[in-house]
């Protein structure tokens, strides 16, 4: 099969390697599109790895990405061939006491395959090539009506319900503020008003992702070049500050943003990856009674529950996606997603038809 795989630091390309072969549990996709992310990006460069990565030419990436069933294991009888599927990223040792409390995106025994934890495109080949081996209890049918575009990007969907999971409360009524109208951050604007949320402030840099923003039903836009967004944001709320906000941008300094612009006992929910270690005055986070969470990706079946959003009609998705490649321009859509070339939201790779 044709795979892009990771060469030195900063280079994909396209190799052949084997088909993999099912396992009891497992399940071989033919993928048909996949989507790259900002995790993608340092995956390429190999920061991502604490060791330097795998070999040359072994590996390959990509953990948004939807298909075709096309052989199952001995023991899987959830799903048949000729599904419909998406994947979802993290499947978790389902041994450790995080796993057993629902938590598998913060498995204990992350990235060691022997233990049964898989990550795919990170820790595990991903889904950049023709193939791609998923655990059945990572991937979900698509439903009638939702096309691989769609799913491919209700696995981002799948990341900001598991940030609204750590709440534990529900959103109705709420006044929210998200920072980033990157993907996260505008698919962010769209499940805060589907969960009845009663303000949606976003706060950005691009003018063109601010007005798609208000587009999805954003209350408020708020282009941070132009002032003290925090000012704003209170000024919108009778000064007492938003009740919650999703961080999606990892810019460092939307952190003290984030902690000024929330209510006194609010919360923030750090979604986005940081490039470098922050700063931020937690003085006021203890004095304010204001709690900080985080979440890594999709979490606690929030993919299944993306999709039933999507298979109502209720999340506008084609809207993000803006560029496509074949598998075979691999190189030229990571360099387009990461220079923002024509302001590219989601870049798909049209991997089969």
């Amino acid at each position: 099969m044709r795979a892009a795989v990771l060469g030195e630091p900063g280079q994909v390309r396209i190799r052949e390697l084997p088909v993999p072969e099912p396992g009891p549990e497992d399940v071989l996709v033919q993928v048909r599109r996949a989507s790259l992310c900002g995790t993608d990006l340092k995956i390429r460069s190999r920061a991502f790895f604490k060791d330097g990565g795998p070999p040359v030419d072994t590996f390959v990436p990509g953990h948004e990405y939807a298909g075709v069933v096309v052989a199952v294991g001995s023991t899987v009888d959830e799903l048949r061939i000729g599904d419909r599927v998406v994947s979802e990223a993290h499947r978790g040792c389902m041994r450790c006491a995080n796993c057993l409390r629902g938590a598998y995106t913060d498995c204990l025994n992350y990235g060691v395959r022997a233990r049964g934890h898989r990550t795919q495109g990170m820790t595990v080949n991903g889904g950049f090539a023709e193939y791609a081996l998923n655990h059945v209890s990572a991937l979900h049918r698509l439903p009638a009506g939702v096309s691989f575009d769609a799913g491919v990007v209700l696995t981002t969907v799948g990341t900001v319900m598991h940030a609204f999971d750590v709440l534990a409360d529900l959103l109705a009524g709420a006044r929210v503020a998200v920072l980033g109208p990157g993907p996260i951050g505008l698919l962010a604007v769209q499940v805060a008003k589907q969960l009845g949320a009663e303000l949606v402030a976003l706060a950005g840099t691009r003018e063109s992702r601010l007005k798609l923003g208000k587009r999805f039903g954003a209350d408020l836009v708020l282009n941070v070049t132009d002032g003290d967004t925090v000012s704003q944001i209170r000024a919108a709320t009778g000064g007492h500050g938003v009740d919650v906000v999703l961080e999606c941008s990892g810019a460092g300094p939307a952190v003290d943003d984030a902690l000024r612009m929330v209510k006194r006992g609010g919360r923030v929910v750090l979604v986005g990856f940081f490039d470098q270690p922050v700063t931020a005055d937690l003085n006021h986070a203890v004095i304010n009674g204001i709690t900080l969470h985080t979440v890594r990706g999709e979490g606690s079946g929030s993919v299944a529950r993306a999709l039933s959003l999507a298979g109502q009609g209720r999340i506008d998705t084609d809207s993000l996606v803006t560029h496509h490649f074949p598998l075979d321009a691999v190189a030229e859509a990571f360099d387009t997603y990461a220079e923002r070339r024509g302001d590219a939201l989601k870049v798909m790779l049209d991997i089969s038809q």
